[in-house]
């Protein structure tokens, strides 16, 4: 979850895309670069330990766009695939 906020603060559109999983990953992906990423807060976990295949991470992340703070808050779902974590899906919450 922190590498692929890290990503997201550098822009960094194909590591995303290489640790999202196949089954929902897109084509592509088109970061704006208007958006600057301030803090990562993780609320929750559930499972994702090292005997898990899956788990899940609450998290709010926070941003500005032209001066005006924000915030993402969601629910990620990861599932392990070759030893990776993949992110499969969010909910917005």
């Amino acid at each position: 979850m922190r590498s692929r906020y890290s990503a997201f603060v550098v822009h960094d559109a194909s590591y995303l895309l290489r640790t999202w999983h196949p089954a929902t990953r897109p084509e592509s992906l088109d970061l704006d670069d208007r958006v600057r990423w301030t803090g990562l807060d993780v609320l929750a976990t559930e499972a994702g330990g090292p005997a898990d295949e899956r788990g899940l991470v609450e998290f709010r992340a926070h941003h500005v766009v032209a001066g005006v703070p924000g915030s993402l808050h969601e629910v990620s779902r990861f599932r392990r695939q070759g030893g990776a974590w993949l992110y499969v899906r969010g909910r917005h919450v």
